[in-house]
């Protein structure tokens, strides 16, 4: 059987266990979750479980607008992951989960698939796959109702609405899922509110408008985060559009969020002091050594993220082998670990109540990543690292990381670095981390 947690509605769930003795939302509960099967002797639920009477009536009830069902996964895969969209934007506010049944006919009656656990783990992997974003909650289990096996998916009712799949809003019109209009939009912006919200989607009071930047929003975000048919169809304002993809509060309250400031801001230091790269390259081994290039560099996370990779390049020494008849080309680090331990460094630090930059330092025999901020959320310091363990502190902002494509898939960043750095001969990354910091080491190529 599938190892793949069969919880359901966790809205008031208590868990106690050494693993996660912090105080966790109910969202955080339910992520610590689905990173971390929980066996039944140390974990003490207080949530509510489809039973299976609970599920074949709404199996039954063909007029739910919480309910959907699939013959197949194979054959309406991309209805499958609309329908998750849909039950995540919660547009009718029932605050409850949207329930997907894989292998039903739309009468309700069985269609004999075979739920084994590829299925089961295709399924799951929609969660994190970065094609839906913000990265819905669910849960992935089989069933045998009517006497066939099902694969059920639960979708909980998203607090960061809208959810996009591939740059479209699905939502749920009685029993039909369809495209959100511009008024459907503007029920699911109003729908968050400021203390349910990640620091990222905070307000800046003390930014305009006009401190954001049309040009790089109307002609590179938009261009990367929305289909090119939406784009030519969409007939909604400057400001709608802004509002949408959460650069502003809202289309009345057009003051910019943290996410606006540091994605479109015109100098956005000005309002976030401490959102730059410290750069230093480092002639020695310790931090007294003498410095033979430094640079504080600015701007949008972007242009950040560009100009620090750009800065890494040029350090990156490149050596050359002639002596066995053929040219083999070597790096003393691979790019792909300083692209991903970069992008950590940068998405994952705190951003609130620090002027503190990440800093960069590179030494001779190593190059040091300091992000300020400890572990997140299920994230902790005993757990830091270990493969499928992930929350986020700010995902909104890793939203615009996915969407600018500076990551393909959540949750892999160490891993690809790690694969990295063996590959070319170095030692694997270590990390040295407490409640305020996460530092990164990679070592040079010996």
């Amino acid at each position: 059987m599938s190892s793949i947690p069969t919880i359901t509605c966790f809205w008031n769930v208590e868990i106690n266990t050494p693993e996660a003795p912090r105080v966790l939302d109910a969202r955080q509960k339910y992520l610590y979750y689905i990173n971390n099967p929980i066996n039944e002797e140390t974990a003490v639920y207080k949530a509510h479980k489809y039973s299976d009477t609970e599920l074949l009536e709404l199996l039954n009830d063909i007029e739910s607008d919480r309910v959907d069902r699939k013959r197949s996964f194979k054959n309406d895969a991309e209805k499958v992951r609309q329908a998750v969209c849909a039950f995540a934007n919660d547009l009718p506010d029932h605050n409850q989960p949207g329930v997907l049944f894989i292998g039903a006919e739309d009468n309700g009656e069985p269609s004999y698939i075979t739920v084994d656990d590829e299925l089961l783990k295709t399924l799951a992997n929609m969660r994190d796959d970065g094609n839906i974003l913000p990265i819905p909650v669910m849960t992935v289990e089989k069933r045998i109702l009517k006497g066939a096996e099902m694969a059920i998916v639960i979708v909980m009712p998203s607090d960061m609405p809208p959810l996009r799949y591939k740059g479209q809003i699905w939502i749920r019109t009685g029993p039909r899922r369809a495209l959100a209009g511009a008024q459907d939009e503007r029920i699911l912006n109003e729908k968050r509110r400021h203390k349910d919200l990640p620091f990222d989607l905070h307000p800046v009071p003390s930014a305009s408008f006009d401190d954001l930047s049309r040009g790089i929003f109307e002609n590179e975000y938009l261009q990367a985060a929305f289909a090119p048919d939406v784009l030519k169809e969409n007939n909604r304002s400057y400001k709608e559009r802004m509002a949408s993809c959460k650069m502003i509060v809202s289309t009345e309250d057009t003051t910019p969020t943290i996410l606006g400031i540091l994605t479109l801001g015109k100098t956005p230091q000005d309002y976030i002091p401490g959102a730059y790269i410290q750069f230093l390259r480092i002639d020695g081994t310790e931090l007294y050594d003498p410095v033979i290039d430094e640079e504080e560099i600015k701007g949008t996370l972007i242009d950040v993220i560009r100009r620090t990779e750009e800065k890494l390049k040029s350090h990156n020494r490149t050596a050359v082998d002639i002596t066995q008849g053929q040219h083999i080309v070597s790096m003393n680090y691979p790019h792909a670990a300083f692209q991903q331990i970069l992008y950590n460094a940068v998405m994952h630090r705190t951003y609130e109540s620090t002027n503190a930059p990440v800093r960069v330092y590179w030494y001779n025999d190593r190059v040091e990543f300091n992000s300020p901020g400890g572990p997140f959320g299920n994230v902790s310091v005993e757990n830091f690292g270990r493969p499928g363990i992930t929350d986020y502190r700010n995902p909104n902002i890793a939203d615009v990381f996915k969407t600018i494509g500076f990551i393909q898939r959540y949750g892999v960043g160490i891993q690809t670095a790690k694969n990295a750095m063996i590959k070319n001969g170095n030692p694997e990354p270590e990390f040295k981390c407490n409640e305020s910091i996460v530092v990164c080491i990679l070592r040079v190529k010996t």
